[in-house]
């Protein structure tokens, strides 16, 4: 089965301008995310899934810059702009991540999509965002796409439309077969997640500190630093 990541990406956002855009130890914070996801041994293509919009021509330049697929779409309808990159991607299980997340781990994407494969016929979707142990920032999902196209069928609300999974775990959870992916530890109240120019502080004093930007590091590496160093987060 041919797996695609799609990572949704725009230029506009609300509380950071142009977060994917801004820089990260000397490259676009996206660029940053999509060294990070091509480390990923479970999936066979990423997408970067835009916007038609003018404003997302940077975003666009950042996929080719690494040498990554790219998709475009309207704006407000980001589940439609999802399934046609899918089925532009030919993907048969849609792995979805966001593109405010620099610090996302292979690993634990590896995790979601293999625990989505090893339960066929007992599973449609499975993440790590159904009980959240691990921080925000970590978020991934991961459902087939006959799944998806059932959604784009049948979610309507705005909400559904937006947020592209809700309507499976929020509005009809009971047509579909969840799997919540857990951590050993409860890591749910660490947020690293860029929204705010203070997350990208914490994400650049990261990179920094523990030398992302030359070094892969895995997400046990990062909590036990963060851990020991409390006032990170604050």
């Amino acid at each position: 089965m041919r797996k695609v990541m799609i990572v949704q990406a725009r230029a506009t956002s609300s509380r950071l301008p142009g977060k994917v855009l801004l820089d990260l130890a000397g490259k676009p914070m996206l660029a940053r995310q999509l060294e990070r996801l091509k480390r990923c041994n479970s999936v066979d293509e990423i997408v970067v899934a835009t916007t038609s919009n003018a404003t997302d021509d940077p975003v666009v330049a950042i996929a080719d810059d690494c040498d990554v697929r790219w998709y475009r779409g309207g704006e407000a309808d980001v589940l439609k702009r999802y399934i046609d990159a899918a089925r532009d991607a030919a993907a048969d299980v849609v792995v979805r991540v966001t593109a405010d997340c620099p610090l996302i781990d292979p690993g634990v994407v590896d995790l979601v999509v293999t625990t989505l494969a090893t339960r066929r016929g007992d599973c449609d979707y499975a993440s790590n965002v159904l009980e959240r142990t691990y921080p925000q920032g970590l978020d991934c999902e991961a459902l087939y796409r006959d799944v998806l196209e059932r959604v784009h069928r049948l979610g309507v609300s705005q909400a559904a439309r937006e947020h592209v999974t809700w309507f499976i775990y929020r509005e009809r959870p009971e047509l579909f077969l969840l799997h919540a992916v857990k951590d050993l530890q409860d890591n749910a109240d660490l947020h690293w997640t860029v929204d705010t120019a203070a997350d990208l502080d914490f994400v650049r004093t990261l990179y920094t500190a523990l030398g992302l930007a030359e070094r892969h590091l895995p997400y046990e590496d990062c909590l036990a630093y963060v851990r020991s160093h409390p006032e990170l987060q604050r």
